[in-house]
């Protein structure tokens, strides 16, 4: 067994984000599972490049007010779809290849409980997926001992057609809200919601586009989540100035959202041009001159959301 000794770096008074990782030095030369890749701290925002279930396992246990995680779907499996009215490979990247349901269960396991580890007591947890990974979270869910709260049907009123007339058109995801554990005391600003909703209780399904091209001008992710619903998110379940942490953060659109609403965040992400891309998107909200404006609020005008109102986020 190798030596290994760790110093710890808790000095909350130089780093304002909470969310600290145990330097590791081995005797035998263990690389560091991680390097910093963007560290704002005027803006409370770090971007942490390495392997997630590795940096969580390292972190300060009990930092986090709030997870959103967005993991692969194993869908890169040689099919087709259709962007932007053309047939297209569904294949994102090997990390994206299914290894199996098996090993892909395994690996859903590793991550959510590096995640439980990190929450707060009462802290939270979104996860977003298709049917082809979302119920072997909701399982883990329940074999870590989280608390599920909710299911929140995502319904993408411009979601593509379905190329071979086999299927339904897929046009939803399923996103799942739940607490660290049955004890846990989760946030939930209900007047709020409630008063985006027109006044009305909000029902679990979401009527949300995709993202539009404005959100993509410094280039796009395969499975990038539009700002209105990290923000509809936030708003809901955390509080100014907590801290979010996004596991599998992509273009770090939960980033965005967070800092448009004054949250903290911290991102965690493998791919050098992800990194960059984040890098791009979120120095273009710190820069523009209306960052310290909050997302305003715009009425939809749908049959199906009755003028739902919904949380609309200025975005440069």
């Amino acid at each position: 067994m190798k030596a290994t000794s760790f110093k710890k770096e808790y000095n909350l008074s130089v780093n304002p984000i909470e969310f600290c990782i145990a330097e590791e030095t081995a005797t035998y030369g263990h690389k560091k599972p991680f390097t910093t890749y963007y560290d704002n701290p005027e803006h409370s925002i770090k971007l942490l490049k390495g392997d997630c279930i590795e940096i969580l396992n390292q972190a300060r246990k009990n930092s986090v007010d709030t997870i959103f995680a967005d993991p692969p779907y194993f869908l890169s499996n040689g099919g087709i779809t259709c962007h932007a009215g053309k047939m297209v490979s569904v294949n994102k990247g090997k990390w994206d290849k299914s290894k199996g349901s098996v090993e892909n269960h395994k690996f859903t396991l590793e991550w959510l409980d590096a995640c439980q580890k990190v929450l707060k007591p009462n802290g939270t947890i979104w996860v977003s997926g298709t049917t082809h990974i979302i119920y072997s979270v909701g399982y883990a869910l329940q074999e870590l001992g989280y608390k599920i709260l909710n299911d929140i049907i995502w319904y993408k009123r411009n979601a593509p057609p379905n190329l071979s007339c086999r299927y339904f058109t897929h046009s939803t995801e399923i996103v799942l809200w739940a607490a660290k554990n049955a004890k846990s005391k989760h946030y939930f600003n209900y007047e709020l919601i409630k008063k985006m909703n027109n006044g009305k209780q909000m029902r679990n399904v979401w009527e949300i586009s995709a993202p539009q091209a404005e959100e993509k001008k410094f280039g796009k992710h395969p499975t990038q989540k539009p700002v209105e619903l990290l923000s509809r998110i936030m708003l809901a379940s955390t509080k100014e100035g907590d801290l979010i942490l996004d596991p599998f953060s992509g273009s770090s659109t939960t980033g965005i959202a967070a800092t448009l609403l004054s949250r903290k965040f911290v991102g965690i992400e493998l791919e050098d041009e992800y990194l960059q891309l984040s890098k791009k998107r979120l120095e273009s909200v710190i820069n523009c001159p209306q960052q310290n404006q909050k997302p305003k609020t715009r009425r939809i005008s749908s049959k199906s959301q009755e003028g739902q109102n919904v949380c609309c986020p200025t975005y440069a």
